[in-house]
């Protein structure tokens, strides 16, 4: 059996994303009401996709830059007329650019997590705030367990600890301190959320960094499997799926200069 490295191709579509994971931003309405951008303000959206709640920010009046490690994703959001840049979270390079970083749905992705806490600090101006949702413990767990299942059963050892980060909030609270924030405030939040696409669809564009570990002729089988898998947990009699979501949203502010 071998042991899985953190997949580094740039696994994402943005129209499969679009059609497939919608949700994802039109679910995104709370985190920014917590975020309540006034107009003007200088926003970094963090891990910003397509851009599609990017664009909610900037029709409330904020001036919003949006990073993404896609290029397919960065392109999706320039044409929608957002100002955006190819850019590594762990590798930020703003120094004191931003009144407030804003994220949804993305920091999970971002395994290094002092690297891309150390550069939204650098972002921010003294005083400036770091609002966000992301996956936290608990998140996608029935379908996490059949995929570290049935990798196993294709020779792949993971725990998928070098695709997700799926924090408690004592240890995001604690990850944020050690950058210098305040948290504000910071709650686990379960939110089952219907997934019209079917799990296999679901599978092959939220989890195909995971599943790019295996051959690319193991992929549909192996997708199949893990819905199998799943199917007790997360599909009704009608052949309805619900994903285990459990989301960890947050509101901190820079206590110090980095």
């Amino acid at each position: 059996m071998t042991s899985a490295s953190a997949p580094a191709a740039d696994h994402w579509n943005a129209q499969g994303y679009a059609q497939a994971a919608r949700f994802v931003s039109d679910l995104g309405a709370p985190v920014v009401a917590l975020l309540d951008p006034a107009p003007g303000e200088r926003i970094l959206d963090l891990g910003c996709g397509d851009g599609a709640l990017t664009a909610r920010l900037v029709e409330m009046g904020a001036r919003v830059t949006g990073v993404d490690a896609s290029p397919d994703m960065i392109a999706a959001a320039r044409a929608r007329g957002i100002e955006a840049q190819v850019m590594d979270a762990a590798a930020l390079t703003f120094e004191r650019a931003f009144d407030a970083v804003f994220s949804n749905a993305a920091l999970h992705w971002m395994v290094d997590a002092p690297a891309v806490l150390s550069g939204v600090a650098r972002a921010l101006v003294p005083g400036g705030r770091f609002v966000a949702e992301q996956g936290g413990m608990g998140n996608v767990a029935a379908i996490r367990t059949a995929m570290i299942a049935v990798l196993a059963e294709e020779g792949v050892a993971t725990t998928l600890h070098e695709v997700w980060r799926f924090p408690s909030p004592a240890e995001q609270t604690a990850a944020l301190e050690s950058a210098g924030f305040v948290v504000e405030s910071i709650e686990l939040i379960p939110r089952p959320t219907p997934v019209a696409a079917g799990m296999e669809q679901w599978l092959a564009v939220l989890a195909a960094p995971a599943l790019a570990m295996l051959p690319e002729s193991r992929r549909e089988a192996a997708r199949a499997r893990i819905a199998a898998l799943a199917a007790p947990a997360l599909r009704d009699g009608a052949g309805n799926w619900t994903a285990d979501y459990v989301r960890l949203r947050f509101r901190a502010r820079l206590e110090r200069a980095e």
